[in-house]
């Protein structure tokens, strides 16, 4: 399995967001899980690839040329593939992973893990779209969708279709048994 994640390239102000993203990168390369990422070396990016690769995992990086010096590529990836810009990035990102998990980041996280799970819902994909909820980063988060489905905006059953944990093994257990919802339209 391959999951792709989303997360900051910073390491946000509290270091317990590192230790949980160290964690969950050693937990996948022992479960036999690769990483699909934005191909960075700095912030959560670097750390979650650092992890996976230190315990023997496998790590897929896609970084768009103009980003290669800002979040500085990651020299020692399984594979790193440089890309136009970040419209091919994600779709690179996309067709590469058989899931899709957000960690702690900022507006480039929150807008490619609802880009991934709009795609689900519109039936693009029938893959697992995730929030590994740190610290319960993302509650604020949830709650909004909650509040956007009570007012008739977004379907249970797509509010559903997300994956929240803070636990690694949850979060492994879901995306392996995953049922998609019906799609929206067809």
């Amino acid at each position: 399995m391959k999951v792709a994640v989303f997360c900051g390239a910073s390491s946000g102000n509290d270091p317990r967001y590192v230790e949980t993203t160290k964690a969950l990168g050693k937990y996948f390369a022992e479960q036999g899980v690769d990483v699909v990422y934005g191909g960075g070396d700095v912030g959560l990016m670097g750390t979650i690839a650092d992890a996976v690769l230190a315990h023997g995992g496998k790590v897929y990086g896609v970084i768009p040329e103009y980003l290669k010096s800002k979040e500085i590529a990651h020299e020692h990836l399984t594979e790193l593939h440089v890309v136009a810009d970040i419209h091919e990035r994600k779709a690179k990102m996309a067709d590469l992973a058989d899931a899709f998990v957000a960690l702690p980041g900022g507006a480039g996280t929150l807008e490619e893990i609802f880009e991934v799970w709009t795609w689900a819902q519109l039936g693009h994909h029938a893959k697992p779209c995730a929030f590994y909820n740190v610290m319960g980063f993302y509650d604020p988060l949830m709650s909004m969708v909650r509040q956007m489905s009570e007012a008739g905006f977004i379907r249970p059953q797509y509010v559903d279709m997300l994956i929240n944990t803070d636990q690694a093994d949850e979060l492994l257990t879901a995306l392996k048994t995953y049922q998609p919802p019906k799609k929206k339209w067809g």
